[in-house]
């Protein structure tokens, strides 16, 4: 009897477990894009009007950890440059952070963040924040920053994460934690105006290198969706790979251009076949005529954001060119960015006033 029922049980089971469904193999999803629609794009443009700054690191740090660090965050500094950036009409600055800041001290990084956007706001500023770069010195480390070297264009400025991210394996995840602890934080603050992911993927010959990271750095925005826009700006033609992923995939088009008028416009008339509003977070490099007096008010009259390198001359050392440093420091004698003296003069005043003549006149 006991071997009959257990026979008996033995099939039942048997036949339950055949009319289960067969698992399937777990299949690795594509990631969801929340990229904005045209109509979420224009409304955007509409609230923020036309933006108008300079990239701005202050005139007494030497790069992106020299601003963040909590032993050399400078807020007097800050607060007096913005001032006279506030004084000529500009509206937006574009700052760049640093992963390692956040990483040796998260809370102090985000509550130096927003102290600076307190700061900014004062001045009638929002902000857009710079995730990753792929410019200048390729390794970096916390704590006491190097001195300028003289005449040397951005000779102390670090990119994020440079060579480290291709040597320390674990390093992808410290990123993805940082750039969601950051848009989470900051996800609703009506003081940022974007969130630009990468600055200039490809570049320091990394070339499609790069994809990985831009790509996952848009899947975290995309994960958290900020309801600020999302956005990586093009800058090199030459990295069509990256190009088309960058305007495919931002909320709106963002792109630099060092070049004369005609060039300018040339690259103006490519994007907008995106129909996306557009900002230009880098322009103005006196040597290649690109100037405010012939990039600022084309800008303005198509209503695209107007954004130059350099506010005021300092440890950056941007005020000589990329390509012709001058060994002993002295003056160039064209100044390469920048509209400020470290005590506020204007470098040119013609330029100055053209500037106020845009931004503080209807």
């Amino acid at each position: 009897m006991r071997k009959t029922f257990l026979a008996l049980f033995a099939i039942a089971l048997m036949a339950l477990l055949a009319c289960q469904p067969t698992p399937k193999k777990t299949e690795k999803k594509e990631p969801v894009s929340t990229r904005w629609t045209d109509a979420q794009a224009q409304q955007w443009a509409a609230e923020n009007g036309w933006l108008r700054g300079s990239n701005f690191n202050p005139s007494t740090a030497i790069n992106q950890l020299e601003t963040w660090q909590a032993e050399s965050f400078d807020t007097t500094t800050i607060n007096r440059e913005l001032g006279w950036a506030q004084g000529i009409g500009m509206n937006v600055m574009r700052v760049y952070l640093h992963h390692l800041a956040w990483e040796v001290d998260k809370e102090g990084f985000k509550g130096r963040m927003n102290t600076y956007l307190d700061i900014a706001t004062k001045h009638g500023i929002k902000t857009i924040f710079v995730f990753f770069d792929d410019c200048w010195n390729p390794t970096y480390k916390a704590g006491k920053q190097p001195d300028p070297k003289p005449g040397v264009h951005n000779s102390g400025w670090v990119r994020d994460p440079g060579e480290l991210l291709y040597t320390d394996t674990t390093l992808i995840k410290t990123l993805e934690a940082y750039v969601k602890d950051v848009l989470t934080t900051f996800k609703d603050d009506k003081r940022i105006a974007i969130w630009d992911l990468y600055n200039e993927p490809g570049n320091s010959g990394y070339g499609d290198r790069s994809m990985p990271l831009l790509k996952k750095v848009f899947e975290w925005a995309w994960e958290v969706r900020p309801s600020q826009p999302v956005s990586s700006g093009v800058w090199n033609l030459k990295l069509s790979n990256l190009n088309k992923f960058q305007v495919e995939n931002s909320d709106i088009i963002t792109y630099h251009n060092y070049e004369s008028p005609e060039k300018h416009q040339a690259a103006i008339d490519t994007l907008k076949r995106y129909g996306r509003p557009m900002v230009c977070t880098e322009y103005m490099a006196r040597r290649n005529n690109s100037l405010f007096t012939n990039i600022m008010p084309m800008l303005k009259a198509q209503n695209i954001g107007a954004i130059n390198w350099g506010l005021v001359a300092g440890k950056s050392n941007t005020k000589y060119a990329w390509d012709e440093p001058i060994p002993d420091g002295s003056e160039p004698k064209l100044w390469f960015h920048e509209i400020f003296h470290s005590d506020g003069k204007p470098y040119k005043q013609e330029e100055v006033d053209l500037i106020k003549s845009l931004t503080l006149t209807k």
